[in-house]
């Protein structure tokens, strides 16, 4: 994902973001989308990031980051610690998503998860074609991909279902980041990105 594709995702996540949160990044990269909370709504939280050199430009910023791999799990913050969880492109990387889903809504009250439907017509077309998908948005061939666990906007919903989960909103977009004609109708199929916005049910 681009820099200014990143930019686009992270402004549509802000809005569902309250001023003066906690919130919590996982995966947070640089830093930037957590530099742009504190300054423009006030949040105070922290980013779990994984590479070195992320690390390094995170501290520049001012944003308090923890090294650690999300693999291993979230069992260092107290339950309902953070207002916001979220994850951006992350979930289908992880060893077991379920897992960290389930822990995202134990440490926060609400979780924001986004992710590239596999079931979008671009990707179909290439199965059909008999290999899998390299998109703008999964631009990996299957031999180095750091992806292992795709999902379709169906499968999400049903994962949701199954843990309990409830959908407080989402946002279905193109690769652009834009809502198009006929997409909330037909989500699975012409959704290229997923956003999620996601509490334990009550």
């Amino acid at each position: 994902m681009s820099e200014l594709d990143l930019r686009a995702e992270h402004r549509l996540i802000a809005e569902w973001i309250t001023e003066g949160s906690r919130v919590l990044d996982l995966g947070c990269g640089d830093g930037g989308f957590l530099a742009m909370l504190q300054a423009e709504k006030g949040v105070t939280g922290y980013g779990i990031e994984i590479a070195s050199d992320n690390i390094v430009a995170c501290l520049e910023r001012g944003v308090n980051v923890i090294h650690t791999n999300l693999d291993e799990g979230l069992s260092d913050f107290d339950e309902d610690y953070f207002d916001f969880v979220v994850m951006t492109q992350t979930v289908q990387a992880m060893r077991f998503p379920h897992r960290l889903i389930d822990e995202i809504l134990r440490i926060g009250r609400e979780g924001i998860v986004t992710f590239p439907n596999m079931g979008h017509w671009k990707c179909r077309m290439q199965f059909a074609l008999g290999r899998m998908p390299v998109t703008k948005h999964l631009p990996n061939t299957w031999y180095d991909t750091p992806n292992i666990h795709m999902c379709t906007i169906k499968d999400f919903d049903d994962l949701c279902r199954i843990q309990s989960t409830e959908v407080v909103e989402r946002a279905i977009v193109d690769s652009q980041h834009h809502a198009r004609r006929g997409m909330q109708w037909l989500p699975n199929l012409l959704a290229e990105i997923a956003i999620y916005r996601i509490r334990r049910r009550q």
